[in-house]
């Protein structure tokens, strides 16, 4: 079970002083690698008697690490900072319900939900700590900037800067998801249906299909300003009415920045490459770069 499932699972359980201590916990974590126990009677509020019931609890249900060393300390796991998100979004008005997963992949979770209007969202969990740090933070130049971020914060740093690039796209009407909310490393969007470009062998019209890619990368850059910086046919998917959504936008660059045309480049060189080996299409990388930077 994904710590997201998990999430989803127990945060009916959860009562308001065990928000308050996963907020506390939360907040602490940027002074402390593990949140003194000696602190939290002070930081939450709460009696010593009432945290030696709440602390055994969050641990049973897998949201805080308890580590034992010169003191006693406490952590978040991703469960319990899923379980934050999920709990600022349910009290926003944002989602009322989680319903089954949409996929599963090396840096985030995918499920669908429904909003307290019955509306069907997509809400995605980012899990940058699934993948080597040092190779994040050579692709990801929010990232990079900073010498010490938490697996947790670099999550939510990319949540922010995917929710910013679905803002910047939609209003061009680009085909990527809707951007709806975001909280912490979550962010809550239109919903995702159909498969990626990958899992098809064969398609209606790979020419159209290319083509209306082009179109959508092209006004992505004329018009938002922006480069996806990581498109492949795993993050195009092909909705069931056959036409093509583009989703995660979390390493986006600007167009004005140094290596936006490099990465722009070798978006549209993966897209067609991608075509000519599987679908026999004859779209040059020179015509296609030519059409998108017009």
């Amino acid at each position: 079970m994904s710590s997201a499932e998990n999430a989803v699972k127990i945060f009916r359980q959860l009562q308001p002083e065990d928000f308050r201590v996963l907020q506390v916990i939360e907040a602490e974590m940027p002074r402390h690698r593990y949140i003194p126990e000696d602190e939290l009677p002070n930081l939450t509020k709460l009696t010593r008697r009432e945290l030696d019931f709440r602390l055994p609890r969050l641990r049973k249900f897998g949201l805080i690490e308890r580590w034992s060393g010169p003191y006693i300390g406490y952590v978040l796991y991703t469960a319990g900072y899923d379980c934050l998100a999920i709990n600022a979004l349910v009290k926003a008005g944002v989602i009322e319900a989680f319903g089954k997963p949409l996929g599963v992949g090396k840096e985030s979770d995918v499920y669908d939900a429904l909003t307290p209007q019955g509306e069907q969202v997509a809400v995605k969990f980012h899990r940058l700590g699934r993948t080597s740090f040092r190779a994040t933070r050579r692709t990801r130049g929010y990232v990079a900037q900073r010498h010490h971020i938490s697996w947790l914060y670099q999550s939510r740093l990319a949540a922010e800067k995917e929710f910013e690039a679905l803002k910047l796209v939609h209003a061009k009407s680009v085909a990527a998801p809707k951007p709806i909310s975001q909280n912490r490393h979550v962010v809550v969007m239109g919903m995702i249906e159909g498969a990626e470009l990958a899992e098809f062998n064969e398609i209606q019209n790979p020419e159209k299909t290319l083509n209306e890619i082009l179109v959508n990368v092209r006004k992505a850059y004329v018009k938002a300003g922006i480069v996806h910086a990581d498109l492949s046919e795993f993050n195009i998917i092909l909705q069931p009415n056959g036409h093509i959504l583009i989703i995660d936008w979390p390493q986006f660059v600007e167009r004005d920045q140094p290596n936006a045309d490099r990465l722009l480049e070798r978006d549209v060189t993966n897209v067609v490459q991608f075509f000519r080996r599987k679908f026999r299409v004859k779209t040059t990388k020179e015509d296609a770069l030519g059409y998108v930077r017009a």
